[in-house]
């Protein structure tokens, strides 16, 4: 059971980030942040739905640390974007 939710998990999100990708070609708009954010969220989406109630099996504790990463990532974005507005 465990590796069919894994091969739906990679499926969902590979096809999130597909959708993603043709709409901001679609817009003309291929902003490398937007992505990342729009991935994260897909991320986090996928951790939340993935995750049991009593056992907590080993790729989702790996998973984890790729959104604490994520999340480190978003607030130096984030900051960045923040000083951008201040400094104008």
């Amino acid at each position: 059971m465990s590796e069919h939710r894994k091969r739906i998990a990679a499926s969902a999100l590979a096809i999130w980030l597909l959708l993603v990708i043709f709409f901001m070609i679609l817009a003309r708009n291929l902003n490398l942040e937007i992505f990342f954010v729009l991935w994260l969220i897909g991320l986090l989406v996928i951790v939340e739905l993935t995750g049991t109630a009593f056992v907590r099996p080993a790729y989702l504790r790996y998973l984890k640390y790729l959104v604490a990463a994520g999340v480190i990532v978003f607030s130096a974005i984030v900051a960045q974007k923040v000083m951008e507005i201040l400094g104008s």
